[in-house]
């Protein structure tokens, strides 16, 4: 079982800038596969405020890339209307490139209507969403390969997608999102990661969900042990080591591979331990 960090919440009451390299620095210490950041221009943490402190994403990991060595880096998950195909390849192969291979390619159709009215963002209904998302995993898979030929997609007109330089290593793209009929069906298609929500049933939906994935990855010809299975899930505040560890190896039974966990408020190096504790129990 993978133990990796989500930071959802940058709201440090002072020093955001030494904070929140701590907290990179601890994770690496710790062990954790990847620090994800969320991408949103607004906070969108439930348990936070929408006026409350919010990093632009590819920003904050090319910072946090300078200040680590190991660590994977990646966004959970970028709103593919966000960024027009190119610039959102260019950012994760640019991080890639100067991170020495740790780039994660998170993405997704987007859910925050209120933010993208807010911002100015686009925000097409959802159903147009999900091919734009196709559009822009073609458009990766393009410049990372190193064609240049034109790409003409429905929503997206690319002359010649020059992707120079190439990743140091080709960042591993995870979708965002478990639903069963679209989402899903290009995880099996275009993805090396799901992602899928702790939703307190005893692990029927997560199951059923993965049941699902395996149809669509033998419909598509591809071997499901390819994907790796990815939940995101809360640390509780105060909760110990080993609480956490067993609900990590209960996700593991249910087919999980890798474990997300985010917490209420900004992380804290002592919390970031935690999971480097319950990183070591699972691995006996």
């Amino acid at each position: 079982m993978r133990l990796s960090i989500g930071v959802t919440d940058f709201s440090w009451p002072d020093r955001l800038t030494e904070e929140l390299a701590a907290v990179a620095v601890a994770a690496e210490d710790a062990g954790l596969d990847t620090l994800w950041v969320a991408d949103h221009l607004l906070q969108a943490d439930p348990n936070s405020t929408p006026d409350s402190a919010m990093l632009e994403a590819y920003t904050t990991l090319g910072f946090l890339a300078a200040r680590t060595g190991r660590i994977g880096l990646g966004t959970m998950v970028s709103a593919v209307t966000f960024r027009p195909p190119a610039l959102l390849v260019k950012a994760v192969t640019t991080l890639d490139v100067l991170s020495g291979g740790r780039a994660r390619f998170g993405i997704g159709t987007g859910h925050h209507d209120g933010e993208a009215r807010a911002m100015g963002l686009p925000f097409p209904p959802v159903a147009e969403r999900f091919e734009h998302l196709e559009e822009v995993l073609q458009v990766a898979q393009r410049m990372w390969d190193g064609d240049e030929s034109p790409f003409e997609g429905r929503h997206h007109r690319l002359g010649r997608p020059v992707g120079n330089p190439r990743p140091a290593r080709r960042p591993r793209v995870l979708i965002g999102g478990a639903g069963e009929r679209k989402t899903l069906r290009l995880v099996a298609r275009y993805a090396d990661a799901c992602n899928l929500f702790d939703i307190p049933d005893g692990g029927a939906t997560v199951r059923r969900k993965l049941a699902v994935l395996a149809r669509h990855c033998e419909e598509a010809g591809r071997p499901y042990g390819e994907v790796e299975k990815t939940i995101s899930t809360r640390l509780a505040p105060g909760e110990p080591a080993e609480s956490f560890a067993a609900r990590c190896a209960e996700f593991a039974a249910w087919g999980i591979e890798h474990t997300v966990v985010i917490t209420a408020g900004p992380w804290s190096p002592s919390a970031v331990a935690t999971l480097g504790r319950a990183g070591a129990l699972l691995a006996r």
